[in-house]
């Protein structure tokens, strides 16, 4: 069953202000995206949204022109990954870009298992060289598991899980200071663990990409 998260302390107004701002956000087009996210969510820190790299990628987001600018060529790495990784699920959000790795896009994992397949790490190697082409960004990797057997265990492979999509990286060449990792175990279940399918769909890594420092100074240098 879901775990159900709640989220204490934020005033109606603030409510009521995302979410208007959010259906904005749905109805305008991938760069417009970057530009306004800043503006409607800028006040929330990363992770105040379910903890996950969405919330991190809104917190992230500085909006105006400068948002603008990182939104184009966030449009252009989303794309890459997209075509070089066909099965995983790449979201835009914000500025940056959300990666699902799960069990269609090949970069998936067994049961009880931090192993990378050989079809994993062929599809790693293409986001490799994509993040390697683009350099000024930090990646944020997730961890997660099913929710079959012990709790505090499966935090422990949800670590190991992401850690080895941390190795794979670093071996092709993306720089280690790049990296942040959380694990989080069976607390952030996409679907349903009342299935084999669902379960294995869980089984999963996510990647958040967002501009680091120097591309948000050279963003803000563009639009001085």
């Amino acid at each position: 069953m879901l775990k159900q998260i709640k989220i204490y302390g934020l005033s109606l107004a603030v409510i009521l202000s995302l979410n208007m701002s959010c259906t904005a956000i749905q109805n305008s087009n991938k760069t417009q995206r970057g530009a306004g996210i800043g503006v409607a969510a800028g006040a929330l820190v990363g992770g105040l949204i379910g903890g996950n790299i969405g919330g991190a990628l809104i917190g992230a987001a500085i909006g105006g022109a400068a948002g603008a600018v990182i939104g184009k060529q966030m449009d252009k790495q989303a794309d890459k990954i997209e075509e070089a990784v066909p099965g995983a699920e790449v979201k835009r959000v914000g500025e940056g870009i959300q990666i699902i790795f799960d069990d269609k896009s090949g970069v998936n994992f067994a049961f009880d298992s931090a192993d990378l397949t050989p079809e994993a790490k062929k599809n790693l190697d293409a986001v490799a060289e994509i993040f390697i082409e683009f350099p000024d960004t930090e990646l944020m990797i997730e961890g997660h598991t099913d929710s079959v057997g012990d709790e505090n265990y499966n935090m422990k492979l949800s670590q190991r899980r992401a850690n080895s999509v941390v190795a794979y990286l670093k071996a092709k060449g993306v720089a280690a200071n790049r990296f942040k990792v959380e694990a989080f175990g069976e607390t952030r279940p996409r679907f349903e663990n009342d299935t084999k399918e669902n379960q294995a769909k869980n089984r999963r890594v996510e990647i958040g990409v967002a501009a680091n420092e120097q591309m948000i100074e050279d963003a803000k240098a563009q639009t001085e």
